[in-house]
């Protein structure tokens, strides 16, 4: 089968490719030009535009560009359909009598769409309808020729291996989430002193920075990319008999790795607020600090900023005499190149130095790119919110969705970088493991740590000792 190149080719810095439109009329059956840029058509006019014929192939980027916002509009399984249509009807792949020539031009064109489909948006076939289809259209384009045949059987199995492991994957998560437990409830069944902490588990910052990237690379790995559309999905304006969009904000995999973010904040600061000694304390910031700063070199600034956001939780930074006993340089660094001023400049700078770094990589270890996740879902949700899906025609606004296919395409080079670290599994079981603190719990822990400092926090000290400790 042809391969598909990698996406890093596929958009140019201007957010997408100049050169892709022959045409040089502004307007050419139902889709609107300028400059030779495909910029807006009618949705049936871009569905016809994604089918190829004897004589013309889609570009790769419009292949991309359409099928992640064409759901925007239509179930993938709609646009399947008719997909399957126009080359059933165009190509008169049911006409028994069909010169085999034609069939032999075409069939290796449509067998390419299916191939960039399959491999780019495999979460789509999970639905029924969409492997009905596609083995309908396969089994059209296969009969009587034996390489099609094959083609095809390679493209269905490379399918089924692909959603068999999202299916493992999403075993794993539900297994790792129904046995996590708050760490206070271990706390008051297993004395501290035989608890193990983390540095414990791993002593050397640059080794758990490792392993933070390798946990963030599998996880980025499994989401794909229609998952940043569907967060948005709503109802089509011109449609009128769909009401329930909620079976399409298929974002598992998405939810999945910002709820990681999370959990690593609560893990630092249940690492942190935990030692009863104030020089333990102040030594597990300073392990911190350095892990957030091996994270930083490496590129992994997802891990970077959660670590950061943990020692910014209120139950870490008011612990004041702890603080005095550490030396906070390295860390006013980290948090200068993480200051969300002038919309995150300094991170935008570093994540672009980044980027170049990767495309010029000679190593896997150079390649690494792990953006600040909750930003850039930010950045997409904006350019939705920004922009109409459709023009006043009720033309499909396409200027806005080349953008964010280029943003999306950027995170897919990203996601798929080979870990080059050695996978240490006894430091990931600990960081996907074990228990965290609840934020009460981690109030109380404070507290218990260095005393109330007022009013208020005396009387949520109380409050909290009550409640989660049942005593007064």
């Amino acid at each position: 089968m042809p391969q598909t190149p990698p996406f890093s080719a596929m958009f140019d810095s201007s957010g997408y490719n100049r050169n892709l439109y022959q045409s040089t009329e502004d307007s050419c059956g139902g889709l609107y030009y300028h400059d030779n840029n495909l910029l807006s058509g009618s949705l049936e006019a871009l569905i016809q535009h994604l089918v190829p014929n004897v004589d013309y192939y889609p570009d790769r980027t419009y292949i991309f560009t359409f099928l992640l916002s064409s759901r925007l509009f239509m179930h993938p399984y709609e646009l399947m359909a008719k997909v399957c249509h126009l080359c059933v009807e165009h190509q008169r792949l049911s006409d028994p009598s069909s010169d085999k020539n034609q069939i032999r031009k075409i069939a290796p064109k449509i067998l390419q769409l299916l191939t960039e489909w399959t491999e780019t948006f495999p979460y789509d076939f999970r639905d029924e309808r969409m492997m009905r289809n596609l083995k309908d259209l396969a089994h059209r384009i296969a009969s009587g020729e034996e390489t099609y045949r094959k083609n095809v059987q390679q493209i269905i199995q490379c399918l089924i291996r692909k959603l068999a492991t999202l299916s493992q994957y999403e075993e794993v998560l539900a297994k790792i989430s129904a046995t996590s437990t708050d760490r206070l409830t271990v706390l008051k069944t297993k004395p501290q002193s035989i608890q193990r902490d983390i540095i414990t588990v791993c002593s050397d910052p640059y080794t758990l920075a490792q392993q933070l990237t390798h946990i963030e690379l599998e996880r980025l790995n499994y989401i794909g990319p229609e998952e940043f559309v569907q967060a948005f999905v709503q109802k089509d304006p011109l449609d009128n008999d769909k009401t329930c969009y909620s079976d399409r904000k298929k974002t598992r995999n998405l939810e999945a790795y910002v709820e990681w973010f999370n959990r690593l904040s609560y893990l630092v600061a249940t690492e942190i607020c935990m030692p009863v000694k104030k020089k333990h304390r102040a030594r597990m910031i300073e392990y911190f600090i350095d892990v957030a700063r091996e994270c930083f070199n490496i590129g992994n600034f997802n891990s970077l900023m959660a670590i950061i956001s943990g020692m910014n939780m209120s139950p870490v930074s008011r612990l004041k005499k702890t603080w005095a006993k550490v030396k906070t340089a390295k860390f006013d660094i980290l948090e200068h190149q993480m200051d969300p001023s002038s919309n995150f400049y300094n991170y935008r700078t570093a994540l672009r130095g980044a980027a170049q770094r990767s495309l010029t990589a000679h190593s896997s270890r150079e390649k690494i790119v792990i953006p600040f996740f909750s930003l850039l879902i930010k950045d997409i949700y904006f350019l939705n919110e920004g922009c109409a899906n459709r023009l006043p025609n009720g033309h499909v606004n396409f200027e806005k969705f080349w953008e964010l296919a280029k943003q999306v395409s950027e995170f897919m080079t990203w996601k798929q970088v080979e870990c080059p670290f050695e996978r240490d599994r006894k430091i990931l079981q600990y960081l996907l493991t074990v228990p965290v603190f609840s934020e009460d719990a981690l109030y109380l822990a404070s507290y218990e740590s260095e005393g109330p400092e007022n009013h208020i926090e005396k009387d949520r000290w109380k409050s909290l000792r009550s409640s989660l400790l049942g005593r007064v």
